[in-house]
């Protein structure tokens, strides 16, 4: 009974490893390049709540010296996330432009087919 409450204190972190595991496993799992593709990006969005959880904390407020604030939130993990963010979308979109030309090349974006057909070359 303990543990079901530690796991609904803590449902925020539940989610995000729910999320980390969901990412990896279509990455592994799947052969098709677009969607492994969406699983590397369930799997960013996994990171940035892992990093963004523990960088609010209740009752906290900017961190501006004033003697009337005594508990401050930090703000560098979400200037960190907000980066990781950009970065993110510029690989996403790099990602599909090579998926893209590939199927342009080889008329499929099944890496099985891809190596298939590489084989056989």
């Amino acid at each position: 009974m303990e543990a079901l409450l530690a796991l609904v204190d803590h449902y925020n972190f539940v989610i995000t490893i729910f999320l980390m595991v969901a990412g990896l496993y279509v990455v592994v799992a799947r052969s098709n390049m677009v969607k492994k593709l969406i699983g590397l990006s369930i799997f960013q969005t996994s990171v940035y709540l892992l990093y963004l959880e523990p960088g609010k904390i209740i009752g906290g407020t900017a961190p501006i010296v004033d003697p009337k604030f005594t508990l401050y939130s930090n703000p560098l993990p979400h200037v960190l996330i907000l980066t990781a963010i950009v970065v993110g979308v510029g690989t996403l979109a790099l990602g599909l432009a090579l998926v893209v030309r590939i199927h342009e090349a080889y008329g499929t974006t099944d890496d099985d087919d891809i190596a298939d057909r590489n084989r056989d070359e």
